[in-house]
């Protein structure tokens, strides 16, 4: 057990220990109610990463049964979500039991990263296929479409930009990529034109323009640029930033957790926030080039453009440059299914890293 500790990467728990200590200081000064929950959410991810480290999982993951058997079980669970989920903020994205509440679509991004992550490195020779790039693609559809009916945007979004961030790390050719991009292109029409809510598409237009609509879709930028502004370099202190405690800023305990750490904390914490998230995907991009056997490196890489997707938009729509579409921002956002399904990610990679 020791030599599994000792050969894993702990500038990497490091990291990940500072994010998740960010997010529970900045619960505990705007909702502490929910900074208990979290606590306890965080030891469950803890002790499920640990399991996985110390666990062998190299002949388990070689196991195709294995891998689409987990695929399937998401899937199923997302099209339930859609039977029984009661309407939470106008989506069905959680099964509710009892106080518990669980978000399958999290777990999905998870099972997409796997299942993928074990087709390429099987088919990685045949990847200029195009019967490659389509069924690749139909199984990052597939649980994306049955998320956009919930609705819930990002998490579809987010998994078909692993899908692209693989298919760009599997050395595509040049043809092939303009082709795959073609496809890409034409999936965001169609989810334009059919899938999106109105609400939807005004956050994404609001992007170019809040001002047009200050009170409506332009609301929660503009009051997410007032609280990092107001913050200054070192921040208005615990406690006492107006935008978070007053209520003005929306879901500061979520989409826009980063405003309500750059308010109280100022630029230095939001900088430390932000180095920290990089710093995580430089590690993992680190080890993806390390690890041995295609499914190893895969995971790990799927892993880092997962976390790049989400720091990315969650952060890029806190300062106004990308659309408010729901967006976690890794290990630091309120939220038990998503600190959970990241820190098993997490124990996977460290277990295949460890016995490399």
């Amino acid at each position: 057990m020791l030599h599994i500790l000792k050969r894993t990467d702990w500038k990497l728990y490091i990291a990940i220990a500072l994010l998740i200590a960010a997010g529970l200081l900045s619960l505990l000064s705007t909702q502490s109610e929910l900074f208990y929950r979290q606590l306890v959410l965080v030891g469950v991810g803890a002790v499920l990463m640990g399991i996985l480290l110390f666990a062998d999982l190299r002949s388990f993951f070689s196991s195709k049964n294995v891998i689409y058997g987990f695929y399937i079980f998401i899937n199923l669970l997302l099209v339930l979500t859609l039977l029984i989920a009661p309407s939470i903020q106008g989506n069905r994205a959680w099964i509710v039991i009892g106080t518990f509440q669980f978000q399958p679509a999290e777990f999905a991004k998870l099972a997409v990263i796997l299942l993928l992550a074990y087709f390429f490195s099987r088919r990685h020779v045949r990847i200029a296929r195009m019967q490659t790039l389509f069924i690749s693609f139909i199984y990052a559809a597939i649980p994306a479409a049955i998320i956009m009916l919930q609705p819930d945007l990002g998490s579809a979004v987010v998994i078909i930009g692993i899908w692209l961030g693989f298919v760009l790390l599997s050395g595509i050719p040049a043809k092939k990529l303009l082709i795959t991009v073609l496809i890409f292109a034409a999936v965001f029409g169609l989810a334009w034109q059919f899938g999106l809510q109105d609400y939807q598409k005004e956050r994404i237009i609001s992007v170019f323009d809040p001002a047009a609509d200050p009170l409506g879709s332009g609301y929660n930028v503009i009051q997410s640029k007032i609280a990092i502004g107001s913050g200054g370099f070192f921040g208005k202190g615990f406690g006492q930033g107006t935008q978070s405690q007053l209520g003005f800023l929306p879901e500061a305990q979520t989409d826009f957790i980063f405003s309500a750490i750059a308010e109280e904390g100022g630029l230095l914490a939001a900088w430390i926030v932000l180095v920290a998230e990089f710093f995580v995907i430089f590690r993992l991009i680190r080890e993806g080039t390390v690890l041995e056997g295609n499914f190893a490196k895969f995971t790990a890489l799927g892993a880092a453009v997962l976390f790049f997707l989400q720091s990315a938009v969650n952060i890029g729509s806190a300062v106004g440059y990308a659309p408010v579409i729901g967006m976690t921002l890794p290990f630091v956002s309120y939220g038990g299914s998503s600190i959970i399904a990241n820190l098993m990610l997490i124990g996977i990679i460290q277990s295949l890293y460890a016995r490399k």
